[in-house]
């Protein structure tokens, strides 16, 4: 079927799914983001409740090591605010690619004469 449409549909039809599938990833990309900065934000929120001499341990790879208190709240807050960071560029991203689609979905329609399914 698709050998019946002109190049230039064809290559548009391309950017489209090529466009889908970036959509699709960076939609990943910032699930994961969110879950680890949900994470991290319970985290901090523990790590506030304990007393100042409480023993904080910290996951390195597979090893936990005794830390400070302080410390591990430093490098929490630290990743929060990478995360929270990483999470706007990934929304400013995925706007981006959204209206990209609907520009490359417009002049499908138009070069096809037909509504193209939403």
């Amino acid at each position: 079927m698709s050998s019946e449409l002109p190049p230039q549909i064809q290559n548009q039809l391309a950017q489209l799914q090529q466009i889908q599938q970036q959509a699709q990833a960076l939609a990943v990309q910032k699930n994961q983001i969110e879950i680890t900065l949900k994470e991290t934000e319970l985290a901090l929120e523990e790590i506030d409740k304990l007393g100042d001499e409480a023993i904080v341990y910290r996951a390195i790879g597979d090893l936990l090591i005794k830390t400070e208190k302080e410390k591990t709240k430093n490098v929490l807050v630290e990743k929060k605010d990478t995360l929270s960071l990483r999470s706007q560029t990934l929304a400013r991203q995925e706007e981006r690619i959204q209206k990209r689609f609907q520009q490359l979905q417009e002049q499908l329609k138009q070069a096809i004469g037909t509504p193209v399914a939403q």
